[in-house]
């Protein structure tokens, strides 16, 4: 709960912990631990008595004498419990701050109380709102006659011990605990802190110095002697560290944190050209100033030159004395325009995808209109006035082809979902003028389908119309086939014709004859295959597709994607026909050689009990 260090060094200390224990820490660690009668909440070494003095959750303050080593007679106070206490450093006297809100004095020499004061009906002061009776939660002694008293209300009152009235109440307006006060005699100054803000102001005039609000909760605040650098014990693993140059130094330990300061610190010295406008020379050659370069008007910056600026403003006017009828122009031309806007507007569609940001438009509109009946609805921003798919409506590279297989495969599930959305859009807007003429309204109409009949029905009729699709695509292709295929025959009986007339004229030519080379692996067939392994090669790869779709090698499966399947039949090597050919004539050979076997016939049988003679 609170500790104390009793020597100038670690050597001895003194622990307050919350179970009603008290523990001396010696160098080597701990040394002793005694208990008191109450829970404590705080307490004070007397260096003269060498007398520990405990208040807490009790009337009675307990002393525990280190010198004897036993506890000596309490002072009974007239609170039922005590906060906090202090022991004034120049006369010894002894204060405690009672949860009722009074300071009671008590003098250790004779143990008997000196004094007492209400510092309750102190702290009230004009505009103060009173939620409970304010405790002492803090206090503090200055010398001989100034004492710091803190409230549970987060009011600071300065006394001095000569007066039962206050000198100065400062309020921190937070209606928080003071948690610690601490005496800058520097500077005449009071560090007081509650649990969300350290303040520091002047004990003379209450005139705030400075503040710290930290973004964790305060506990404690100690400061460095005759410095600037004050730590925090907070709700947080670590430590918070403070230093304000203007309280004093930094410590020698960390005396870099002066030379930081100053290389940080903002010099409020105000700039050279804050009466001048920056002008470049093509500005110059505008305002017909071109002659001025050079002269001590202007001086010489950058790229360009600085100038007074009432000259500025004065030749500008000069320069052009209608500004302000262009200004007056601009101005009345923004207000037509925005008058403008509250007429009908005229939707203009883009130059590519027109279907489709026609549509775009429609769902918005009535998005927009959804909004607006909701009290918190925002509509959601479109694609068109979007920056990112601006190209899409501009390139005719992104022109949707909608007489393509896939988009007539996809178009009726994409129909489908923005009719469900527009479906959707619908009843929601019903759903919402209902609940405004009749609410508490849960059942549904009768003869009415639910929701989930009609999204069945809606998965019925996209189904359906992607068969019908798949089905018109199959027999357009079957026709583009046939088509094909006519104007290949129509093309071959004009060949033959042309070779016909062309055999003529080259019968009278002379002849040569024709080598091929046979490549290994290969068996020669016939010139026919040959040449037509030849036309192959030289074909682009659509004419061999073709040739292999008619000869039936390669099978084309069109899917909902406009996918395409490749199916291939391999042919079978010489050695496996033969080894085929040879298990056929194997398998003849064995039917003509195979005799019947039902002329052979016995008396006896071969059943259970038979064919068993007796003897």
């Amino acid at each position: 709960v609170a500790f104390e260090i009793l020597s100038d060094d670690y050597s001895k200390l003194v622990f307050l912990n919350c179970d009603r224990h008290v523990e001396f820490h010696a160098q080597h660690g701990h040394y002793y631990k005694t208990r008191i009668p109450k829970f404590g909440r705080d307490f004070s070494y007397h260096y003269a008595s060498c007398d520990l003095y405990f208040v807490g959750m009790s009337s009675e303050v307990y002393r525990l004498n280190l010198e004897q080593g036993r506890f000596l007679n309490s002072l009974q106070t007239d609170a039922v419990e005590n906060n906090v206490c202090d022991i004034n450093g120049v006369h010894n006297l002894f204060a405690t701050g009672t949860s009722e809100g009074r300071v009671e004095c008590w003098d250790p020499r004779v143990r008997n109380r000196v004094g007492m004061l209400d510092c309750a009906l102190s702290s009230l002061t004009e505009g103060t709102v009173v939620q409970g009776l304010p405790s002492i939660s803090a206090l503090k002694f200055n010398g001989s006659l100034t004492m710091a008293v803190g409230t549970s209300t987060g009011q600071v009152l300065l006394y001095d011990l000569r007066s039962s009235q206050p000198l100065l109440v400062k309020d921190h307006f937070y209606n928080l605990p003071i948690k610690s006060l601490i005496f800058h005699d520097q500077l005449d100054l009071i560090v007081s802190a509650d649990s969300k803000i350290i303040k520091i102001w002047s004990k003379d005039s209450g005139k705030l110095f400075s503040s710290i609000q930290p973004q964790t909760d305060i506990n404690d605040v100690c400061m460095y002697p005759n410095t600037g650098m004050l730590f925090t014990a907070n709700e947080d693993p670590k430590m918070n560290t403070f230093y304000i140059p203007a309280l004093g130094p930094a410590p020698r330990w960390c005396s870099f944190l002066d030379s930081l300061t100053e290389e940080l610190e903002e010099s409020p010295e105000c700039a050279v050209y804050d009466d001048y406008k920056f002008v470049t020379r093509k500005d110059l050659e505008n305002l017909g100033l071109s002659h001025l370069v050079g002269s001590s008007l202007l001086r010489a910056y950058m790229h360009g030159y600085f100038m007074d600026i009432r000259l500025y403003h004065k030749v500008k006017t000069m320069a052009n004395p209608f500004a302000y009828e262009e200004y007056r122009k601009d101005k009345i031309r923004q207000k037509i325009e925005e008058s403008r806007t509250q007429r009908v507007q005229v939707q203009k569609l883009p130059k590519v995808n027109k279907e489709f940001a026609l549509k775009l438009m429609e769902e918005g509109d009535e998005e927009a209109e959804l909004a607006s009946r909701k009290k918190k609805g925002k509509a959601l921003p479109s694609i068109l006035g979007d920056d990112r798919f601006t190209v899409m409506f501009e390139n005719p590279d992104f022109q949707v082809d909608e007489q393509s297989e896939e988009f007539r495969l996809l178009n009726p599930i994409v129909s489908k979902v923005g009719q469900k959305r527009k479906k959707k859009l619908r009843l929601l807007a019903q759903q919402e003028a209902a609940a405004q003429q009749a609410a508490d309204e849960e059942e549904e109409p009768e003869g009415r389908a639910s929701s989930e009949e009609e999204s069945s029905d809606d998965d019925k009729s996209w189904v359906e119309e992607v068969r019908e699709q798949r089905r018109l695509l199959h027999q357009e292709d079957r026709d583009r086939r046939r088509q094909e295929r006519r104007e290949a025959d129509r093309n071959t009986v004009l060949l033959e014709r042309e070779q016909g007339d062309g055999e003529k004229t080259e019968s009278k030519k002379k002849t040569r004859p024709q080598f091929y080379q046979i490549k290994a692996g290969e068996e020669f067939r016939s010139f026919g295959d040959v040449t037509r392994k030849q036309k192959l090669q030289k074909a682009s790869l659509e004419e061999r597709l073709k040739l292999e779709e008619n000869s039936g090698i390669s099978n084309t499966v069109d899917t909902a994607v406009g996918s395409k399947q490749l199916t291939f039949s391999l042919k079978k090597s010489e050695q496996q026909r033969k080894q085929q050919q040879a298990e056929k004539e194997h398998h003849e050979e064995r039917k003509k050689l195979r005799r019947s076997a039902g002329h052979l016939s016995s008396t006896r049988g071969r059943g259970r009990g038979r064919g068993r003679g007796r003897y």
